[in-house]
């Protein structure tokens, strides 16, 4: 498929507005590093323009409405428009719980955002078996509803929005940080803040996370549906499918959840190294989606909104991405403390908001800094975040195209025999330490040579290994990870 023809497909579908996103996320993928204007440092004694100033306005807007009901003066500055979404999300419905207890929705408010409920999830590997999961990723949201809705209640509370700014430039005082804007319209601006919320995602120069996981779908239309693997099931979602092997390189994978009847949210990703960014497209990826998608799903499928981005993701087993000043704060895909496997940023920013929010507005009270991380982590990353990474780098070879499926296949089963209790923690960032023990230990019993097999697979130096046992550690004796 042409290059003209995939734009012409995402431009009918998103809009040309769309389009320019996706080409900017592409044309940022190789244009060089480029300087940020030197900003001068904020003195102490100025009184700030505001308390928090949150870069980015998509899922981390969250942090906003309930920063503002803190008491806090809030500013959103967005380089298009702030609570605009470019993804879908699905989530448990016990996960949902933080929109209520925030004060932000009422019980029936978060029901009108839930487009769909699925009986069960499915992960399913070329070649292999399928395994069937319950009470994970079985509830559709209307993610454009959640963010207006979120943007309105925090314009209710005197939250201030600056849309089409991008942030170009920090100058961190000891006090708060002078931020430099361009406008979309020409010119600049300044602002001042005690702190800054960087939620720019991989737009973020401190999004440094090693791992990288380019994504591209949509809301589709004309999907034949059936019960048949490749039909749509309104009652089913596909968590992780594989329909091939290991091609040029890249272990690619859908998801599949239903939303409104007759619609479905389809995405095709893979795993990739981030330092590799400039290999990767999303326009190319959409040309595989489109061709593709058939040998996954049938039917006559129309895409009726285009969704995409680059994730980042850290594996644990390198250093955290973090902001180099006192006063700057990663949140969301910036930040990557989402599960390195999964890279549910929907469910860990559930996880994080309120307590974020709490625990930000008592450091602003006690004037104590740096904070530290503010986002929802668990030990068990440090732990699977080496199997991300192994999917990252899977072996080139034609013989060998069909290894990661096998040793997912394992994997999975393993999970499934041990009971839908374990299996749904595992995908749901909450799997107790003894429980992974038992994991592995049944993958070990189903497969003998399982572990030398990834290892060779992934390549892991001694150091990688030392750095995973730590990590195992962490799981089987928590303790908070340090930021």
């Amino acid at each position: 498929m042409g290059l003209e023809e995939i734009k012409a497909r995402v431009r009918e579908a998103g809009g040309p507005e769309l389009l320019d996103r996706l080409e900017r996320l592409d044309a940022e993928r190789v244009r060089p590093p480029v300087e940020a204007p030197c900003v001068r440092a904020i003195g102490r004694g100025i009184r700030p323009d505001f308390d928090v100033v949150l870069a980015g306005g998509g899922l981390s807007l969250l942090f906003a409405p309930v920063l503002a009901g803190l008491g806090l003066k809030v500013g959103v500055f967005e380089r298009g428009r702030a609570a605009v979404s470019h993804r879908e999300w699905n989530i448990s419905g016990s996960e949902l719980a933080p929109l209520t207890q925030s004060g932000l929705f009422r019980p029936e408010e978060v029901e009108s955002l839930i487009v769909a409920r699925y009986e069960r999830g499915i992960c399913r590997w070329h070649g292999g078996g399928e395994y069937p999961v319950r009470g994970v990723l079985d509830h559709a949201i209307d993610a454009g509803l959640l963010l207006s809705e979120s943007r309105l209640r925090a314009e209710r509370r005197g939250v201030a929005f600056h849309d089409g700014h991008s942030l170009v430039g920090v100058g961190e005082g000891p006090e708060a940080v002078r931020l430099l804007f361009d406008r979309t319209g020409g010119g600049r601006s300044e602002v001042t803040a005690r702190v800054l919320l960087d939620a720019r995602g991989i737009s973020s120069p401190h999004a440094t996370a090693d791992l990288l996981c380019p994504t591209v779908g949509g809301v589709l239309g004309g999907l034949k549906e059936g019960t048949a693997p490749d039909e749509l099931d309104p009652r089913v979602g596909d968590i992780l499918v594989t329909t091939e092997g290991v091609e040029d390189g890249r272990q690619h994978i859908w998801e599949g959840f239903p939303g409104r009847p007759g619609e479905a949210t389809i995405y095709l990703f893979y795993y990739a190294r981030a330092r590799c960014i400039r290999q990767h497209a999303l326009l190319q990826l959409y040309g595989r989606f489109f061709e593709r998608l058939g040998r996954y799903k049938r039917g006559e499928p129309r895409l009726l909104r285009p969704t995409f981005g680059y994730i980042p993701g850290w594996s644990r087993l390198v250093p955290p991405p973090s902001a180099p000043g006192r006063r700057v704060v990663l949140v969301g895909d910036a930040a990557a403390r989402h599960s390195p496997l999964t890279y549910c940023g929907f469910g860990a920013m559930m996880r994080s908001f309120l307590p974020g929010s709490m625990a930000l507005a008592a450091a602003l009270a006690s004037n104590r800094f740096p904070l530290g991380s503010i986002v929802h982590d668990t030990p068990l990353h440090s732990v699977t975040g080496a199997l991300a990474l192994f999917m990252a780098e899977p072996p080139r070879e034609p013989e060998r195209r069909d290894e990661v499926n096998r040793l997912l296949d394992t994997a999975f089963a393993a999970l499934h025999e041990l009971g839908n209790e374990v299996y749904a923690s595992l995908l749901k960032d909450q799997m107790s330490g003894p429980d992974f023990v038992r994991f592995l230990q049944h993958i070990a019993w189903m497969r003998p040579r399982v572990y030398r097999d990834a290892l060779t697979l992934a390549g892991f130096g001694p150091l990688a290994v030392a750095r995973w046992l730590g990590g195992l550690s962490r799981v089987l004796l928590p303790r908070p990870l340090s930021p």
